[in-house]
């Protein structure tokens, strides 16, 4: 059971599921991040799951939460304890230093590096050692109804998925049948790819189950520590994970929508349409919805709790949350 009987609300439930309940088939030692349909310009993944150093994870907040893009992260990671002028104290990038010189502006204005003016010359320090958290990063495909046709479908992606290696592991999440030998079992699946049953009653207190049918296996290079350019992809991508979270489903939905709800299953928070008395896909949920209706004007002008409209009133809750998740999780440090 999920809501719509839709991909993506089955996805938005195995995010939550994951952050909770991560890892399937162990105790937790790790501090979790989850974030959804990220990856690269090749591949996208629906569910990424970022295991972290608690400890890494505590100091990697102190340059705020939002995402380091790969521009900052060359001038914040190699940025000198003391003062230097940037093109002394950073590598060659391998483009022009003048966007090297905008992405130095970009790190001060966000202060996450220090920036002062020597003559002509633009010096910078760092404001604190950017700490080495990211433990494993996993990848899930979610497929609620894993039939012949879907893992064909997955099975040449998940092949690539293995042989790369950007992912530690990588792992199928279906529905449970309830069935004595889950049909996942006998579809087509690499062999090193986990599968997952989970499961979701919003009535119980154990909203969401999950049993681990088959154990995936680790698929990281064994040169992965002599490979930059992977563990560069990687830091980027948790550092997605990191600003972008799952909940900003908001982003690429209308919550501005007079018909867009939340409304809570289980322990997560999914979107409802009022209109199509159902939740709806992000596809469906776009300003070429004929249903779709702005929030009248005035919504937008009334106080607390609304504060300038549902929509706005939405985006924060999903904010909050996602912020409340990333600070439990620094927490593990203490």
């Amino acid at each position: 059971m999920y809501p719509a009987d839709a991909e993506f609300g089955f996805e938005l439930l195995v995010c939550r599921w994951a952050e909770e309940s991560w890892p399937p088939d162990g105790e937790r030692d790790s501090a979790v991040l989850v974030a959804r349909q990220l990856g690269t310009k090749r591949r996208r993944w629906d569910t990424v799951v970022v295991e972290c150093d608690p400890a890494g994870l505590a100091a990697r907040a102190q340059f705020g939460d939002r995402t380091l893009d790969s521009d900052l992260l060359h001038v914040v990671r190699n940025a000198p304890a003391e003062w230097e002028w940037y093109r002394d104290a950073l590598p060659h990038p391998g483009y022009p230093w003048r966007y090297v010189r905008a992405a130095v502006h970009r790190a001060a204005g966000r202060g996450v590096v220090e920036k002062r003016r020597r003559g002509n010359r633009i010096e910078i320090r760092r404001v604190a050692p950017y700490p080495d958290w990211v433990r494993r990063i996993v990848a899930v495909e979610n497929k609620p109804d894993l039939d012949a046709s879907a893992a064909r479908a997955l099975s040449d992606q998940l092949e690539r998925d293995v042989e790369t290696g950007l992912a530690d592991e990588v792992w199928v999440a279906t529905a449970a049948t309830g069935r004595r030998v889950e049909p996942a079992l006998l579809e087509d699946v690499p062999v090193e790819v986990g599968i997952l049953t989970v499961s979701f009653d919003p009535d119980r207190t154990d909203w969401a189950t999950a049993a681990v049918e088959w154990h995936p296996s680790d698929v990281t290079p064994e040169d992965a520590e002599d490979d930059i350019e992977r563990a560069t992809t990687r830091l980027e991508l948790a550092e997605r994970a990191y600003g972008k979270g799952w909940r900003s489903f908001h982003e690429t939905m209308r919550p501005d929508c007079r018909h867009f709800e939340l409304r809570r299953f289980g322990d997560a928070f999914v979107p409802h349409c009022a209109a199509k008395g159902r939740s709806q896909t992000a596809a469906e949920c776009a300003g070429s919805c004929p249903d779709f209706e702005p929030e009248p004007p005035a919504w937008r002008t009334k106080g607390w709790p609304i504060a300038g409209g549902p929509g706005k009133a939405i985006r924060r809750l999903l904010d909050d949350r996602r912020e409340r998740v990333r600070q439990r999780e620094t927490e593990r440090a203490d």
